[in-house]
């Protein structure tokens, strides 16, 4: 005569159990970097904001010497690709005659503030024309492109923006910078509220996990007579 057995189906073998190991400390790891990095690069955004508004002369200083390193590497690489067998002949001239001119500008740059600051505003300028007006014109001709309205709104935004940038450079750029410490102020504000946020949802997390530990007793059928 046998007892029933009380197991209600298979039982897995000892030391299958789902254990709490390397991938779950990884991931808590990976968690905690994440928003370590979304605190830092809020943090950091908001006091290139401050540093935007309270020194605007010194910003555009600043701007004006990176700007002039970025047309001295574009120079560079231009003139590279000049010479390079990669690049058909009838290209070559033109990458010669844009690299030059791109050097020739960047040593502009560093010949003193003003100078970098007027090529920046012309830079800026002349895109935002040039892409408001090639977005304008795109709009107008394609009827059956979706949105079409706002398309054309904004191309005539930027390209009256561009226009005022060519017009009035020094106004225009301390204006723009203020305009974006503005912006960078508020970007960070919002990075620092999501890694606020996300902290507080491992936090939350963290408790639920710990207590699905291993049962100190396990279920097991009892033997037969």
């Amino acid at each position: 005569m046998t007892a029933p057995s009380h197991s209600s189906g298979p039982v897995p073998p000892r030391g299958t159990e789902p254990q709490e190991g390397p991938l779950a400390e990884g991931m808590a790891a990976l968690a905690n970097l994440g928003w370590q990095f979304l605190l830092t690069m809020g943090l950091a955004t908001i006091a290139l904001g401050v540093i935007a508004l309270v020194w605007p002369g010194e910003t555009l200083r600043v701007v004006g010497v990176l700007f002039g390193v970025y047309l001295l590497a574009t120079g560079v690489f231009q003139l590279a690709a000049a010479f390079g067998t990669h690049v058909p002949r009838h290209l070559r001239v033109l990458h010669f005659i844009t690299g030059a001119a791109s050097i020739l500008l960047g040593l502009i740059c560093f010949r003193g503030t003003l100078e970098s600051i007027f090529l920046l505003a012309l830079w800026i300028g002349f895109s935002w024309l040039l892409r408001g007006t090639l977005e304008t014109v795109a709009a107008a001709s394609d009827q059956a492109m979706p949105a079409r309205g706002w398309h054309v709104a904004f191309g005539i935004i930027g390209t009256m923006a561009g226009i005022v940038m060519i017009i009035m450079p020094f106004a225009s750029i301390a204006t723009l910078t203020l305009v974006v410490g503005v912006m960078a102020i508020v970007l960070g504000l919002t990075e620092v509220v999501r890694a606020i946020r996300t902290r507080v949802e491992i936090g939350h997390l963290a408790p639920g996990t710990a207590t699905q530990r291993r049962p100190l007793f396990h279920a097991r059928a009892h033997p037969q007579h």
